[in-house]
């Protein structure tokens, strides 16, 4: 009796309902039906089976009422995982900023081949010098890419011709004596012309007395008297 009322609650449901909604129902059954037809031990679901029911979700308010083989809270999870990727597709091919042309590029490697001293700021402003517009975050990063600019020996010695008359060479070594007493001696100088700023000999090398070696090897400029 009770399944009879239970039949007959049914079929009144249906009598006021759509052809429209009638068919959405037949179609989810059917295809809840196929996918539990399937020959595998558990009915595993396809992508083609996740875009049906994400596109029914989309179209038929109705939907989670006949969905037996999953949880609604999956199809949820399926939609918003297609979103993401949709949109990253999107992102991926319209957005972000337009890409410098390959003549640019080549400049940019051609400057920093040719100069292997250049930093990416003087490379930024000889471009900027030939009428380029280009952000040196942009010439940075391209830079970054170019894993061998010229052979490092003529990098080092570029570094020494321009910064020569302002290096010093510095060393602190050890000097046994005749009467076995250990000596440190600490040497500075001139990379330019060769020339000795400053040598001193000690027993018992500090922290204080290094600091006083470097202020007698490298004085402060005379002030001008008033």
């Amino acid at each position: 009796m009770v399944q009879f009322l239970l039949a007959l609650l049914v079929a009144v449901r249906a009598l006021f309902r759509t052809r429209t909604d009638a068919a959405l129902e037949v179609l989810a059954l059917r295809q809840q039906v196929a996918v539990l037809k399937r020959k595998r031990p558990r009915p595993l679901l396809n992508a083609g089976d996740r875009l049906f029911w994400t596109t029914l979700r989309r179209f038929w308010p109705r939907w989670s009422a006949v969905l037996l083989i999953v949880k609604p809270e999956t199809v949820i999870g399926w939609h918003r995982a297609g979103f993401r990727l949709f949109w990253r597709w999107r992102s991926r091919v319209r957005g972000g900023k337009p890409r410098i042309t390959q003549e640019l590029r080549d400049l940019i490697v051609r400057l920093a081949e040719e100069n292997p001293d250049w930093g990416a700021p003087k490379i930024h402003g000889e471009l900027q010098k030939l009428g380029f517009t280009i952000a040196e975050r942009t010439v940075a990063r391209y830079l970054r890419r170019i894993l061998h600019r010229g052979d490092p020996q003529r990098k080092w010695l570029a570094f020494l011709q321009n910064h020569r008359e302002v290096i010093a060479a510095m060393d602190f070594f050890t000097v046994p004596t005749v009467t076995f007493r250990v000596l440190y001696c600490f040497f500075v100088i001139e990379h330019v012309r060769r020339k000795i700023l400053h040598c001193n000999v000690t027993q018992h090398p500090t922290a204080e007395w290094i600091v006083q070696q470097l202020r007698e090897a490298f004085p402060e400029p005379c002030r001008p008297s008033t």
